[in-house]
Order: structure tokens, then C-alpha cells, then sequence
């Protein structure tokens, strides 16, 4: 539950809920009343990029799947994509093909999660619920038992899926440089293919509730529409030959405020287009379009600040690759107002056109000739050296950049995730959602500040999984009391 302390000219959201970590929003008043300033604040840090060097970089898809617990899977592939560049080795076809498999019911699982329980129970019970029910039960109160009972079908099965070929279904350890250890029988790709049948049903299913649900409540949609939630920022995302959606390989695209393409590059030249920000009142670096430039925490055509993930994912892509997904695309810009859609709560629609895309693609990998084939790897021969690996986790563009030395040892790994890419766009949401919604006289209830928490539930942060350097000083409070324990002395650095 949301602990909002409220002072006379600052309002504290410790912490915020339903994401991955710990973070906090703090809001700062001005003499009138009117919102001056919110700030997104982590005050967590894990050292991953550091404690990986001077390991064996071969055991980097297994050390940092522990990153999360929520999606170590988009580390566990990214990571092993990483390897074949080190190693300078092509997996063979069959081999790409499992691992985009695994990764296609990964990705339902994991968009299914952030609908039912994280975003959803803000549409389907209400921001304004109590907050005891803004939650998964609260959501299977609404829409009844039996969907809640094809949900948790749907996580299970597709669970069992990723169990299947990773060895678990957490922190999986199938990925090897140059393929994966261990492929598909007849009877696992049959069990697949069901399963993959099931879940374009279930997909079908959560596009209902969000037509019956979302759409069809104007004042939900004026809410998504409003300018208290949008932003003009450039978007990222991993597209394929085509220029469709692709999770699992591709070039990155970076398309305006418009929609026009301005950079695509292949995934190893990201430092040439990719910059890194640090502020010192978060842990989160704020990485930027270095072609445009560090304009701050603004938006518009002069600020870099570019934004990742479902929303970013449709936007810089010109469709999607499976026949479902590309008719609810098509109908979620006609239904929008257009391409680009800058409407950050639009992100939610856009994450469930990704869970019939994944399904669908999930079945096509199940029912290809080739994905029960023993060609699963090419042994390396070549000196390992630097290698980048990206794939589009679902809170957005995933990339692991590895330096090994002769011997295999990491030197220095860098690690930028989708929630990182979208820490600036995510504290320009928060700011903006602060001051439209909190005015001189406002009354500030639990339901406000949880629609401003909206602001950046949308973009599903993983917090764990963004903050791995130290930019700034460590958040510090000291109070000091004397034997009776009465305060004496209270020393800030927060």
C-alpha cells in the first residue's frame, strides 16, 4: 500500500507500488499551493556491471539473470546474444529459433502479469479504489472467477513452457555461446503448440477487456487521451526487415515526435548514438539521443530524451508481424488519433497487442518444420573479444555490452535497460501528471496520488533491474536522540 506523508509543502509517496523495486515520489509545493517540482527518486543500488568483472564471461547469462527475478529471461537471452559477438559465433537457425520460442511464452507470461496485477487493477477497479483492492484479487472480483482462472492458466502454461527449454522457469541457464543446450521432441513441441493455441485465446480474451473495460469508459479514455499524460519524445524500439515489431533481433529504430525515422543502427553501434545523463538525487542514469543532445527534463524536438517499451515498441515500428496483432495495431491508431500516439497510458493497450504478438509468434515457432531439429549449436574456435547483445525485454530495449580478455575473463560490462532508457521520460511523466492533478486547494486523497502514480506504472519499471552504477551520494538520514530519547539532532542528505 502507498504511504503518502503529506507536509505543508511537500508530499512524500514512500514507496510507490505495484513495479519492481523501491522507488519514491516526492512533491514540492509552492506558497500558492501549486505543484513546484516532483522528483522520481531510487534509492536502491545494485552493482551488477562491477561484481561480473574478472568472472568467466561465459557464466554472465546465469549471474545476471539473478539481476530480477521478475524477467530473467530478457537478461538470460540478451546476455547469451551477447556471447556469440564475443565469441564470434552464429548460432545455427534452429538454435535462434527455440530461443525466440522460449522468449515469445516469456513475454506473454510477463505482459499478462503487468496487466492482471500491476497496471490493470487501475482500470478495471478503478483509480480511485481502496487501495486494499487495487490489485490482482480486486481484478478477479471484477471480471469473475473464471477469467481469474484462465489467467493464472495462461502464467502456468506458458511457465511451463520456458521450464521446458531453460531448465526452470526462473533464472533459466539454457543459453550457451554459439545456441542453447537442449532442444524440443516431437512430444515437447506438441505440448508447445497447445499451449501456444491457448494463449492466442487468452489473447484475445484480455483485448475484449480492454475494449469492454477501458474503451468503452469515456472518462478513461479522456484520461489516456489527456494532456496530463502525454509527452512529444523520440521512441526507440528492435524492428525486423521489415520494420515490424521483433523481440528477439533486428536493428534499433528511433523515429520523431512525428514519426519519421531519424537513426537505425545495428545493435552494436549504440554507443554512437546513445549518451548517458547523471543527476545526483537518483541512481538511475538518464541515457539521452546524443545527436539531439542533454536538454534536460524536457520534451519536445530539442531534447534527446527518447522513450522505450510497448508504446515506443508500436511507435517506431510500421506494424506488427502476425495477423492479429497487425488489425488491433492498425485499430489502435485509428482509435487513437493517429501515429504516433505520445499518450503514455496508451501503453497498456500497446503491452496486450505484444501478448497476441507473442502468441501468435509462439505458435509459429511451434509449428515450424525446423524447431525440433539437433542442430542447436556452434561450438566457438574463435579468441573471445567485445561483444553487445540487445533484445526487447517488455519494459523496453535490453542491451549487454561485454569486454573479455584472451583467457575469457570479463573486463567490463555495461549494462543499459528499458527502465533505464525510460528514466528521463518516466520523471517528465510524474512532474507533469503532479501538476495537472495537484492545484492550490486541492484535496490530496490516496486515489489522487495513485493516479499519479499511473504516470509511471505505465512504463512497468523494473527498478532492480536499472540501477547498477553510482552516479550520486548515498541517500542519508541521521536522527539523534538523548537517553530519554528526546530528538536532539536530525543531519539530511536526501
Amino acid at each position: 500500500m502507498t504511504e503518502a506523508k503529506v507536509e505543508t509543502r511537500r508530499i512524500s509517496i514512500d514507496p510507490i507500488t505495484r513495479l519492481e523495486g523501491h522507488g519514491r515520489i516526492e512533491i514540492f509545493l509552492n506558497d500558492e499551493g501549486d505543484v513546484q517540482n516532483a522528483y522520481f527518486q531510487v534509492p536502491e543500488l545494485r552493482g551488477f556491471e562491477k561484481f561480473c568483472e574478472g568472472r568467466p564471461v561465459e557464466t554472465l547469462p546465469v549471474i545476471t539473470a539473478r539481476i530480477c527475478g521478475v524477467c530473467p529471461e530478457a537478461h538470460h537471452m540478451c546476455s547469451t546474444k551477447a556471447l556469440d559477438a564475443v565469441f564470434k559465433v552464429d548460432p545455427p537457425s534452429a538454435a535462434k529459433k527455440l530461443r525466440e520460442l522460449l522468449y515469445s511464452a516469456f513475454y506473454v507470461a510477463d505482459h499478462a502479469t503487468h496487466f492482471y496485477a500491476l497496471g490493470g487493477p487501475d482500470f478495471v477497479v478503478g483509480p480511485d479504489a481502496p487501495a486494499a483492492e487495487r490489485n490482482i484479487v480486486g481484478v478477479i472480483g471484477k471480471v469473475g472467477m473464471e477469467i481469474g482462472g484462465q489467467v493464472l492458466k495462461a502464467l502456468a502454461a506458458t511457465h511451463e513452457v520456458v521450464a521446458m527449454l531453460g531448465g526452470k522457469y526462473i533464472h533459466p541457464t539454457c543459453g550457451v555461446p554459439g545456441g542453447i543446450s537442449k532442444g524440443l521432441t516431437e512430444e515437447e513441441r506438441a505440448k508447445v503448440e497447445e499451449i501456444a493455441k491457448a494463449a492466442i485465446e487468452f489473447g484475445k480474451l484480455t483485448i475484449k477487456i480492454v475494449d469492454d473495460v477501458v474503451l468503452a469508459n469515456k472518462a478513461y479514455v479522456d484520461m489516456i487521451l489527456s494532456d496530463t499524460f502525454a509527452h512529444q519524445t523520440y521512441y526507440m524500439g528492435l524492428v525486423d526487415e521489415n520494420n515490424h515489431v521483433n523481440f528477439y533481433d533486428g536493428h534499433l529504430r528511433v523515429v520523431n515526435q512525428q514519426g519519421k525515422e531519424v537513426a537505425k543502427f545495428h545493435p552494436s553501434q549504440y554507443l554512437d548514438y546513445i549518451g548517458e545523463h547523471v543527476e545526483p538525487w537518483s541512481y538511475l542514469k538518464f541515457p539521452f539521443l546524443k545527436k539531439v543532445g542533454w536538454n534536460g527534463l524536457t520534451d519536445g524536438p530539442n531534447s534527446g530524451i527518447y522513450r522505450v517499451a510497448p508504446l515506443a515498441r508500436l511507435n517506431a515500428a510500421d506494424g506488427m508481424a502476425t495477423p492479429l496483432a497487425q488489425a488491433e495495431y492498425e485499430r489502435f491508431y485509428s482509435t487513437l488519433g493517429g501515429k504516433p500516439v505520445h499518450a503514455t497510458l496508451a501503453t497498456h493497450w500497446a503491452r496486450v497487442i505484444e501478448l497476441v504478438y507473442a502468441a501468435e509468434r509462439l505458435m509459429e515457432l511451434a509449428t515450424d518444420p525446423e524447431i525440433t531439429s539437433t542442430d542447436i549449436r556452434t561450438i566457438p574456435t574463435e579468441t573471445p573479444g567485445e561483444g553487445v547483445g540487445v533484445v526487447e525485454a517488455p519494459r523496453g530495449v535490453l542491451i549487454h555490452h561485454y569486454w573479455a580478455d584472451e583467457n575469457a575473463l570479463a573486463k567490463k560490462v555495461n549494462l543499459i535497460v528499458g527502465t533505464g532508457h525510460n528514466n528521463g521520460a518516466i520523471a517528465m511523466s510524474i512532474n507533469k501528471a503532479a501538476k495537472g492533478l495537484i492545484k492550490k486547494g486541492t484535496v490530496v486523497t490516496d486515489g489522487l496520488l495513485n493516479t499519479i502514480e499511473m504516470a509511471f506504472r505505465a512504463y512497468d519499471p523494473c527498478l532492480a533491474c536499472a540501477t547498477h552504477s553510482l552516479p550520486g551520494q548515498m541517500p542519508l538520514v541521521v536522527s539523534i536522540y538523548d537517553s530519554q530519547g528526546n530528538l536532539v539532532q536530525r543531519l539530511r542528505r536526501d
